[in-house]
């Protein structure tokens, strides 16, 4: 086994050249360097408060509801959650919010009675609201009965009054 020593005297020597003058013999294309940004090189960087520095949940989640103007959703859903404290237990134990949509806000009542009476508390529940969410966020108010059993099994069925000798 005889290696040319030429050959590794060439290598030594190309190596050698390198370790010198790294841009030679190398076709690796350089990085553009970094400019200084937020953290980089300003002079809140380091020890000091900077934008890249861990924000707490609650300002991203302030931050983002404010981009996305959710504003007057979350208010919304804060009324709905908070049901029986705007409206009082004894009210809330005996409806409940089935949707509230472009203003108008739909109630169901567990009987016929209460439906009566939440009808008639009706410009109270809309004080109470426009207090909560402001005087154009509620425009109508429908309060609605029990909803009757239905008839209809599966997915196709015919059109009609239903089953007529269940009433006599």
């Amino acid at each position: 086994m005889s290696e040319d020593p030429t050959a590794a005297f060439q290598a030594l020597e190309r190596a050698r050249a390198m370790a010198k003058n790294p841009g030679v013999g190398r076709r690796t294309k350089r990085l553009p360097r970094a400019e200084a940004g937020p953290g980089l090189g300003d002079p809140g960087s380091g020890a000091r408060p900077s934008t890249r520095d861990p924000q707490t949940f609650s300002d991203l989640a302030a931050h983002l509801v404010g981009d996305r103007g959710w504003e007057h959703h979350l208010k919304d859903a804060d009324v709905v959650t908070r049901w029986p404290d705007v409206v009082g237990e004894s009210i809330a134990a005996h409806t409940v919010i089935e949707s509230f949509k472009d203003g108008e806000l739909i109630i169901r009542a567990s009987s016929t009675a209460w439906a009566t009476q939440v009808n008639l508390l009706r410009p109270q529940l809309q004080q109470k609201l426009a207090a909560e969410l402001g005087d154009d966020r509620v425009s109508k108010i429908v309060v609605l009965g029990p909803a009757g059993p239905s008839w209809k099994h599966g997915i196709r069925s015919v059109k009609g009054r239903g089953p007529r000798d269940t009433y006599g």
